[in-house]
């Protein structure tokens, strides 16, 4: 994303990523086979972002909203192979950790992303895939996490070598969390994954890595485009990808693919996903049970007092967690 999306990206803001995060905002499980299984932990879990944007009291969103999964951004290196909240938080101790443990005295859960746009990867930090695996295992021990997402943006995803450092890492962490639901989010443009991102589903899928592969259909840079129907079409474009390079069916690739939106204005001008398009595209997702639907953040879920969106507001005209809301409803 971003903004924070810059920040998602800025993080991607997560536009790609999700938004980046904390500096720019990054930002983003499926019923298998035959039936329809149980939503898996970081299903539907919105992004929310502790280091800016007066971030709203995750116990009480879910009271409004029903909401029961969160992602937390962004667990990113502290210039080592160590990993730290934004790089500079604790691990454990601080308000992530008691934001969490609020999170699940209410009954909700939570899905640790790490990257974004900003800051510095873990990705490219650890110099090897082992160092690496053992980064992510410090935070799944710390928060004993059924499901971590990684947020791979900007040089983290531009780089062959630094991707299948991550794709050996998540192989190793997988092997050893038996059960564990492994997210990988990047950009895309309007009909698919970028050529970093069938990269990527191409090495996982020679890995043989049982992922759940999302892209971030947002910061497409062609100005005011209908976002319903570029989220459907870049995801088409992913599950084509998880299809051919996992060898599935249509409906199969479908349920091992995902999106993660940006709410209200991205950090392109004339771009802008209304609460009538996110309804659209949860619709859609529903109907393809999709593994993973989020967005890029929480922290925007509200309308703005003046002005554009930014960090804290989504710029358009709607009501306090309406895009939580219809998350909410979704269970793949």
């Amino acid at each position: 994303m971003v903004s924070v999306l810059s920040v998602l990206s800025a993080a991607a803001l997560v536009g790609g990523g999700l938004a980046a995060g904390a500096q720019a905002a990054p930002a983003p499980g499926h019923g298998a086979g035959a039936g329809q299984a149980a939503a898996p932990s970081g299903l539907n879990g919105p992004y929310l972002y502790l280091g800016w944007g007066s971030p709203p009291k995750a116990t009480s969103v879910m009271s409004a909203t029903g909401i029961k999964q969160f992602t937390m951004a962004f667990m990113l290196s502290d210039g080592g192979c160590n990993p730290k909240w934004d790089g500079n938080r604790a691990l454990t101790g601080g308000v992530d950790q008691s934001t969490i443990n609020s999170i699940r005295s209410a009954g909700g859960d939570v899905t640790v992303s790490f990257g974004g746009w900003s800051g510095n990867k873990l990705g490219e930090k650890c110099s090897s895939a082992g160092a690496l695996a053992g980064a992510y295992q410090k935070v799944i021990d710390a928060y004993k996490l059924k499901s971590i997402d990684i947020d791979i943006e900007n040089t983290e995803v531009s780089n062959a070598t630094v991707r299948q450092r991550v794709i050996d890492a998540l192989k190793t962490t997988q092997t050893k969390n038996p059960g564990l639901k492994i997210y990988v989010t990047f950009g895309t443009t309007t009909t698919g994954p970028t050529a970093d991102g069938k990269d990527l589903v191409k090495r996982g899928a020679a890995k043989k890595l049982d992922a759940e592969w999302a892209v971030m259909p947002f910061d497409f840079g062609k100005g005011a485009v209908d976002m319903a129907a570029a989220t459907k079409s870049a995801v088409d474009g992913l599950k084509n990808t998880v299809a051919s390079e996992y060898k599935l069916s249509s409906d199969a690739a479908y349920r091992k693919s995902g999106f993660s939106s940006m709410n209200g204005h991205t950090d392109q001008a004339g771009e802008v996903v209304s609460v009538a398009d996110f309804k659209s595209m949860v619709a859609y997702a529903t109907s393809h049970h999709l593994s993973r639907v989020s967005f890029w953040s929480l922290n925007r879920d509200r309308k703005c007092g003046s002005g554009g969106g930014g960090d804290a507001c989504s710029g358009i005209d709607q009501g306090t967690y309406d895009f939580t809301k219809v998350l909410a409803g979704y269970h793949g």
